[in-house]
C-alpha cells in the first residue's frame, strides 16, 4: 500500500538525520497481477481494479549529509506528518486544511488514484491544469502501481525541469506538496519537500 512508502521514508529520514554519514536505500516493488480476476459483466470491481492498476518497481536513496562534489540531491525532505481520518472505515477521501491560499503557487507530487480523483484535487483545490502533469503523465503511461507510484512521480518531476530548462526539480518552484497517499483506516501520509537546484 502507498502509505507503507511513507512510513519506510520517514523512518530513512530520522535513520540519516541520526547516523552522520548513513545513506538508506529504499527499494519498492508492487505487483498488482497477484490480484488479477477473470473479467466480469456483474462485477464492476473487477474492471475498475484493472484498468486503474499495474506494476511497477522503483528505489530512492536518503541521507542527510550529501558529498556535494559526488551526490546531486533531488528533493530535500522537510516534514512528515500522518493522519487518521477519523469514522473513515469505508472512505477514500480527505481534507487538506492549511494556511494558504493559492495551491498552484507550489508545485505537487501527488500519489495518482485515478482520474476521478486528479480531477477532484484539482477541482476542490482550484489548481492550474498544469499543476498535476507529472501525475496524470504516470497514470496515462503506467497506470496506478500503488506505492511505487509517488516514485514514479517524482522522477517525472525531476526530469521534465530539466527538459524545460527551469533550475529547480519542482518546476522552478522552491516548496512542494506532498506526496500524499493513502492506507488503511483511512490513513493519509503527508511529506512537505524543498526543491533544490538541478544545476
Amino acid at each position: 500500500m502507498e502509505v507503507a512508502l511513507h512510513y519506510a521514508i520517514r523512518i530513512a529520514k530520522d535513520l540519516a538525520e541520526n547516523n552522520k554519514g548513513a545513506h538508506i536505500l529504499i527499494v519498492v516493488s508492487e505487483v498488482t497481477l497477484a490480484g488479477m480476476h477473470d473479467p466480469s459483466e456483474t462485477n464492476i470491481d473487477v474492471l475498475v481494479c484493472h484498468s486503474l492498476f499495474g506494476d511497477g518497481s522503483s528505489a530512492l536513496i536518503v541521507d542527510a549529509d550529501p558529498v556535494a562534489s559526488v551526490e546531486k540531491p533531488i528533493f530535500e525532505l522537510v516534514s512528515i506528518a500522518p493522519v487518521l481520518v477519523h469514522d473513515s472505515f469505508e472512505a477514500i477521501c480527505g481534507a487538506i486544511r492549511e494556511g494558504i491560499s493559492n495551491w498552484s503557487s507550489i508545485f505537487w507530487a501527488a500519489h495518482l488514484g485515478g482520474l476521478a480523483i486528479l480531477d477532484q484535487i484539482q477541482a476542490k483545490l482550484s489548481l492550474e491544469p498544469e499543476k498535476l502533469y507529472a501525475t496524470r503523465h504516470v497514470l496515462g503511461e503506467y497506470g496506478n502501481m500503488s506505492s511505487v507510484t509517488v516514485l514514479f512521480v517524482l522522477d517525472e518531476m525531476r526530469k521534465k525541469p530539466t527538459k524545460d530548462g527551469l533550475k529547480t526539480t519542482g518546476e522552478g518552484l522552491e516548496w512542494a506538496v506532498l506526496l500524499f497517499g493513502f492506507g488503511l483506516g483511512l490513513t493519509n501520509e503527508m511529506l512537505v519537500i524543498h526543491s533544490v537546484n538541478i544545476a
